[in-house]
């Protein structure tokens, strides 16, 4: 198990503070905004930082004071960072040999992660030949060449375009579930996070403000800034609770809870086609609601019948910063 204890870090209009523990075979998603940490943690745990207060253990080993080459770790950069002059098979192979690796050993090993992210076709290519996720998939095998005891990737996926990184999302998890490390991955995007990862936490500002499962995170959200950051579309604010008989209280009204076809009539303000999906814009009751689902046949002036289950309603927090909202990402 890889433990943050108290860890603490600061800089000139920024500080980090993070107790943190990740499961001996789990992956963690660190999911936040730009500024919010996320990196800073990640150098942290690979000892290219250090500090200001804390530890950080993995299993009984106290890493804090170890420099980055005695912490078995393996790190995929946001930007690859491959050798250019190399093949994929030579950058694989490069920690291993600066590590002191006999020839067959070495062989043995790049033929092994060549086999696990099929790269085997492409052995003996140039970086510059490659596509985009196969540079990805570079990285990452480079990472685990020398058997990490942790391993940590920040924003694995974000230097590619979204076809790229929608192929190649599912096949990174299957990656991470064979090499049953703990493993960090840094995202700003939820999707991701929730697809590679066992349990998710939330940063903000240096704060992580919620720790959950994907499904508990998404379904049960502490505050509307999560809410928010997390994709949610309709919020109540305290004042508009009350009307409906709810605590004064900001609200979550969940896709599931907006019910198309029966209740009380609204209006189409807006109609977004997405391809699979259609989202509408709702006038009900004074209030704008976001519906999302299959072709409903419905365009801007239609009306149409509406009913909230608020058996389904989620109560959540009222901080004090209940109105601020994610910052550009």
């Amino acid at each position: 198990m890889l433990r943050l204890v108290d860890i603490r870090k600061t800089y000139p209009g920024f500080a980090l503070s993070v107790s943190l523990e990740v499961g001996s075979r789990q992956t963690l998603a660190l999911l936040g905004p730009s500024g919010s940490g996320k990196s800073t943690l990640l150098r942290l745990v690979a000892g290219l930082d250090a500090p200001d207060l804390g530890q950080i253990w993995l299993h009984d080993t106290n890493l804090t004071p170890l420099p980055p080459e005695e912490r078995r770790v393996g790190f995929v950069f946001q930007d690859y960072a491959l050798f250019p002059h190399l093949s994929v098979a030579e950058n694989i192979a490069f920690g291993l040999r600066e590590a002191r690796w006999g020839k067959e050993p070495i062989q043995k090993r790049v033929a092994e992660l060549l086999e696990l992210t099929h790269l085997a076709p492409h052995a003996h290519k140039r970086p510059h030949q490659l596509s985009g996720g196969e540079r990805q998939r570079v990285a990452l095998a480079r990472a685990l060449a020398h058997q990490p005891n942790v391993l940590l990737l920040d924003e694995p996926l974000g230097a590619l375009d979204l076809k790229l990184r929608q192929e190649l999302l599912f096949e990174l998890r299957t990656i991470l579930h064979q090499t049953q490390i703990p493993t960090i991955v840094v995202t700003h995007d939820q999707s991701e996070a929730f697809v590679l990862a066992e349990q998710v936490a939330v940063l903000q500002a240096g704060q992580i403000v919620q720790l959950g499962s994907p499904e508990e995170l998404y379904h049960r959200p502490k505050n509307p800034w999560i809410a928010t950051f997390l994709g949610h579309r309709n919020l109540l604010l305290p004042e508009q609770s009350r009307p409906f008989g709810l605590p004064p209280l900001p609200h979550l009204l969940p896709q599931e809870a907006l019910q198309l076809g029966q209740g009380e009539e609204a209006q189409v303000s807006e109609r977004i086609f997405m391809g699979s999906t259609v989202a509408l814009k709702l006038i009900w009751r004074g209030l704008e609601l976001h519906w999302e689902g299959p072709e409903p046949g419905l365009y801007k002036g239609d009306r149409i019948k509406i009913r909230v289950d608020w058996s389904r309603v989620v109560a959540l927090e009222n901080p004090a910063e209940q109105n601020q909202r994610p910052g550009s990402t």
